[in-house]
């Protein structure tokens, strides 16, 4: 193994067998037939890449894409069916947190059990200890079994034994996120000083923004298959493709082109499976979106750029100045901003029942890098009454992948100049 690379996959097949029924599985594991009936699950099927010494490689994919299961074979949690890893270093892990923690014992003692079980001697540990402490903050609950501790102390323990163990691989796989936003901010400038160190961090996460911010070189993986390698950018296009079923067409980047296809806008979103809607039934949504600068429909953002939310709603009576709207929360329920033909000062006119009308919404994406939710409405005054003809809360997400986040809900995309003081400052 060439002393240049911290890790080397070969051809990682992780295969497993799905029965119909229990009993078989029984029956195949006490060898009492020889005629048992199950199928091939691929979990991994042929997967194969290198993470240089010092390289932040991250891996995307969609649900069931095999990016845990591989986490868990290179981390020696899961064997392979098939294939070879190869390791080069001394390796923490950020997977299921706490896994290995006894519940009966204390926080103190869990941090020596944890610590021996990766490797470590008591010198050692007692070298760490400090470090750990202060890092979880969780005060005198450190004495007290952690069978009495909250979720949120929990995690906090077990992520500042992982991450203060000194690895010379880190291996993180969506624990990020833990805790209070003030913890979560610590985490975060923890992972930023393993990389200044010249660590090697191998990162899964959902979190687009940081894989765009952190990672050097990116891994696609679909259905256990690797699908794309390269650069964050290159690899997250490949994703947001995959997402909406659109990875192996052609994209024409005229708008018109993706939007006239056959089947409705909304059926190449992902949509939220829970979302709300009610209204007076005179008119309705027949169909929606959100699609990039490219014309690409699509749930993801790059924060920056272009992109519009496309409506088309019909009338079933006349309606006069209909208000259509748009309008994003964050994933707390905050709304964040949002806008409407009345606002935007457009007049609408009299669609006549059976008409169809289209309203798009184009603009930069502002919000900083996260997760939103997209609310859409139409309502208006009828007889002289609010009325809502039609209100569909939260119905579909967008993701906004951003390499730079600033303070607050938005960028207000300042240009910032530092100079020496001159005459005209004085």
């Amino acid at each position: 193994m060439d002393s240049s690379v911290a890790i080397e996959i070969n051809n990682l097949t992780k295969i497993y067998k799905l029965y119909d029924r229990n009993r078989d599985r029984i029956k195949e594991a006490l060898h009492l037939s020889k005629n048992i009936n199950f199928r091939e699950h691929y979990a991994l099927n042929d997967v194969s890449m290198t993470v240089k010494n010092g390289e932040t490689v991250g891996i995307i994919g969609t649900n069931g894409s095999g990016k845990s299961t591989i986490l868990k074979i290179i981390t020696g949690v899961l064997n392979p069916t098939y294939g070879e890893v190869k390791i080069n270093g001394r390796i923490s892990a950020l997977l299921e947190l706490g896994a290995g923690f006894n519940m009966e014992y204390t926080g103190l003692e869990n941090i020596y059990l944890n610590g021996t079980m990766i490797g470590f001697s008591k010198a050692e540990i007692d070298s760490k200890l400090q470090d750990i402490l202060d890092f979880a903050d969780i005060g005198e609950f450190i004495d007290q079994k952690v069978k009495t501790y909250s979720s949120g102390m929990f995690v906090r323990l077990a992520f500042a034994v992982a991450i203060n163990i000194d690895p010379e691989i880190l291996i993180v796989d969506e624990a990020l996120s833990v805790g209070d936003v003030f913890f979560q901010n610590k985490c975060y400038r923890k992972f930023e000083e393993f990389k200044k160190q010249g660590k090697t961090i191998l990162f899964v996460s959902h979190d687009l923004s940081s894989i765009s911010k952190y990672c050097d070189r990116v891994v696609l993986l679909e259905k256990g298959k690797k699908i794309g390698e390269g650069n964050p950018k290159e690899i997250i296009d490949m994703y947001k493709k995959v997402l909406v079923g659109q990875l192996d067409k052609q994209v024409d980047t005229r708008k018109s082109q993706n939007l006239s296809e056959g089947k409705k806008w909304k059926d190449r979103m992902e949509l939220n499976p829970s979302f709300d809607e009610y209204g007076s039934g005179l008119a309705e949504f027949e169909d929606f979106c959100a699609y990039d600068k490219s014309g690409e429909i699509t749930n993801t953002i790059i924060k920056g750029e272009e992109f519009t939310v496309k409506l088309k709603i019909r009338f079933f009576e006349s309606i006069q100045e209909p208000i259509f709207a748009v309008s994003f929360k964050n994933m707390q329920g905050t709304e964040i901003t949002g806008t409407n033909t009345m606002f935007e000062k457009l007049s609408t006119g009299t669609p006549e029942k059976g008409d169809v009308m289209v309203a798009t919404f184009t603009q930069k994406m502002s919000l900083q890098g996260g997760e939103y939710l997209v609310s859409l409405g139409c309502v208006g005054y009828r007889k002289g009454e609010f009325t809502v003809y039609h209100r569909l809360y939260d119905v579909f997400n967008l993701t906004v992948i951003s390499d730079k986040n600033t303070t607050g809900f938005y960028d207000m995309d300042s240009v910032v100049i530092v100079r020496k003081e001159n005459e005209e400052d004085r």
